[in-house]
């Protein structure tokens, strides 16, 4: 397994950051066999809150480097390719674990970005730093931090008073987010086309595989993980630094698309892009390149009319509770 870069500019989520600083250490031995992992301690010793802590135990869980515990949480078992993710430093006593800590604005990032990208299906919000800050109990120069590169991930922009502003999802934003996504990303996957690992194809077209004969049993992570292989990780082997960065705005539509995929996983039955996913893979193994550019910009454009049906429904039967760096806009 390997790590790729992220989009030019892009933050990598919270929980994928703990998951590449575990992965690697396990991988390379670091953290050796048997030793324990707990939920509280990896969220004690990275500043973070349970939620990504969860998260990333359980995706390590997935990936089989770690093993469910016969007590609580996890050991780490014996690796079974080599992983190369950047290792870092790590010190242990016994067998209890001790992690470098993020960086803080990383420490709040996730959750932040998350809360945001999931509330923009329902209104538009103007993001207060101050009230951000006093929140997290962190610094108004680190909540600057989080807000900038919220900015990076297209989630918030400066409207014309410079305030920080959350576009709401309405139909007519959604529907040029997707304009620009069907103009840009078939481009980008030509110039990728040609960088792309043989066995990072097989990797998406074994996941689409098994997505597909489990489509009944799906749930929101697993649609996440699917889109995120090919608009993100695939997209990522482009070269052009500018284009990706050009990208990387209507890319706030994946992140709120993760929690549309929460609330409702399963609103078309059968998900729909698992077979276009599927004839842009195979059309790219075949090296039908300009081909899988054609399947890419017909699925998004298709995928527009769903996302705004998925808004709809969501925003009828969902309520999220109030947070005090929000304030809805009009």
């Amino acid at each position: 397994m390997s790590t790729v870069k992220a989009l030019g500019g892009a933050v990598p989520r919270l929980y994928q950051q703990v998951f590449d600083i575990l992965a690697g250490q396990i991988g390379h031995g670091a953290l050796r066999e048997g030793a324990r992992l707990s939920e509280s301690a990896v969220a004690e010793q990275f500043g973070i809150s349970r939620a990504p802590a969860r998260q990333a135990l359980a995706e390590l869980e997935r990936q089989g480097l770690l093993l469910k515990s016969s007590g609580r949480g996890y050991k780490v078992g014996k690796p079974k390719f080599l992983v190369t993710a950047a290792v870092q430093p790590v010190a242990s006593s016994g067998d209890e674990l001790r992690l470098t800590q993020l960086a803080t604005w990383s420490r709040i990032y996730g959750e932040v970005e998350s809360e945001i990208a999931a509330r923009t299906s329902f209104a538009g919000w103007r993001v207060n730093e101050t009230e951000l800050a006093r929140f997290y109990d962190v610094s108004r120069t680190v909540a600057r931090d989080v807000v900038a590169r919220l900015q990076q991930r297209g989630v918030v922009r400066k409207d014309d008073r410079s305030r920080w502003v959350a576009p709401a999802m309405t139909p007519d934003h959604v529907g040029e987010l997707y304009e620009l996504r069907w103009l840009l990303e078939p481009v980008a996957l030509e110039k990728a086309a040609p960088r792309l690992p043989a066995e990072f194809l097989t990797g998406v077209r074994k996941r689409l595989e098994d997505a597909t004969a489990n489509a009944a049993g799906l749930a929101g992570p697993d649609l996440d993980r699917l889109e995120e292989d090919l608009h993100v990780t695939l997209l990522g082997y482009c070269s052009n630094g500018p284009m990706m960065q050009a990208i990387s705005l209507p890319q706030a539509l994946l992140i709120a698309h993760r929690f549309l995929y929460r609330w409702m996983p399963r609103l078309f039955g059968a998900e729909p892009f698992l077979p276009e996913h599927m004839e842009i893979i195979e059309r790219l193994e075949a090296g039908r390149v300009s081909d899988a550019a054609d399947s890419l910009r017909r699925h998004l454009q298709i995928s527009r009319d769903r996302a705004i049906d998925r808004i709809e429904r969501v925003t009828r039967e969902v309520h999220p509770e109030d947070l005090p760096y929000l304030e809805k806009l009009d």
